[in-house]
């Protein structure tokens, strides 16, 4: 298996409330004739909502309700500046999200904050001085002491 991640779907309750979330965060549908389903084009990798139930039907599980707590992962945007961070809760929180950590200093050396979207999803708003942001919106790691 190559060592990389395609796409990322997250199960929502409400799929035109969810895509009407991330267009106010500024994303645009790159599939907009698409019925049931949304995908965003990011650098690298493909964004999607799809709703939770049929989400879990079609991996075979049952499905528990959203909101039951910590779903045991978060997705995370990086700015390019340590004041980003500020501004992009800031506006996350004007789309309707849920500030979960305000930002602050994070113990690695970066300075970070969460929200939740209004399915309770996790995104972590980061500036991580480790981790360089391209032209192209992806994300590099740098070498320790580089």
């Amino acid at each position: 298996m190559d060592q990389r991640v395609s796409i990322i779907t997250l199960g929502v309750s409400d799929l035109a409330s969810s895509i009407a979330f991330y267009e106010r965060l500024g994303w645009r549908l790159s599939t907009p004739e698409l019925t049931g389903v949304a995908f965003f084009q990011c650098p690298g990798i493909v964004f999607g909502l799809y709703p939770r139930a049929a989400l879990a039907a079609d991996a075979g599980l049952a499905e528990d309700g959203a909101g039951a707590g910590f779903g045991g992962f978060s997705l995370a945007y990086n700015t390019r500046a340590k004041e980003d961070v500020d501004a992009l809760l800031a506006e996350a929180t004007l789309a309707g999200a849920r500030i979960t950590k305000p930002a602050q200093d994070a113990f690695w050396g970066g300075y970070h904050g969460y929200f939740a979207d209004p399915d309770g999803h996790l995104w972590e708003v980061a500036w991580n001085p480790g981790l360089v942001i391209e032209a192209d919106g992806s994300a590099r790691i740098m070498a320790p002491n580089a």
